[in-house]
């Protein structure tokens, strides 16, 4: 799985997991913030202690043999970079070992997609992070959260700005995307995309 230069020092973790979300008790449950309810549930199911460092709220665990670290940046959505950049730096983790766990409006509600770099679909989180890094050629786990439905007037960046409704069944939608992030450090990406997608 080493990715890593003759010579570079070795990362010492597999994958740095970054689920975008904004801080704020009022946008906790927003389609927006999946990312981070994504990382509350694999911090959970792991005993992750989380702390704050790099802007945001940063945990190490283990899954197997795998080493990951779960970060929230607490940047708000727009400046996500301010906080992944550093902790790149930090871990020494190469582009094709960040995954960044995302919103996907393009997406049909709960439909997951696992990928290697690719367009940045309009989504600041995203823009922000491969300004920062300099690369879109990092990790995604879109996370389908659809579109305003026909007669729904709210435009797009309001729709993502709000709950998930009941029926979409939001916490299957994190458990199915937290499995997805625990198969590919497992399996790695061909076996996980395979899978999820």
């Amino acid at each position: 799985m080493a990715l890593f230069r003759r010579g570079a020092p070795a990362s010492t973790l597999d994958f740095l997991v970054v689920g975008l979300g904004n801080p704020g008790r009022e946008y906790e449950r927003d389609r927006h913030n999946v990312g981070w309810q994504i990382i509350d549930e694999l911090g959970q199911r792991h005993g992750a202690s989380f702390k704050g460092k790099f802007s945001g709220r940063l945990a190490e665990v283990r899954v197997g043999d795998t080493r990951l670290a779960l970060l929230k940046p607490e940047t708000f959505m727009n400046e996500s970079g301010r906080s992944v950049a550093p902790a790149t730096s930090f871990f020494k983790v190469p582009l094709a070992q960040i995954l960044v766990v995302h919103d996907e409006v393009d997406l049909e509600t709960g439909r997951l997609q696992l990928r290697a770099g690719g367009g940045l679909a309009g989504h600041n989180g995203l823009r922000s992070i491969a300004r920062s890094l300099g690369s879109q050629e990092f990790l995604r786990l879109r996370v389908g959260v659809g579109r305003p439905e026909r007669g729904d007037p709210r435009p797009v960046a309001d729709y993502v700005l709000s709950p998930f409704e009941p029926e979409d069944d939001s916490r299957e939608i994190v458990v199915r995307a937290a499995d997805a992030v625990g198969m590919l450090a497992r399996d790695g990406l061909e076996r996980a995309r395979a899978t999820v997608n």
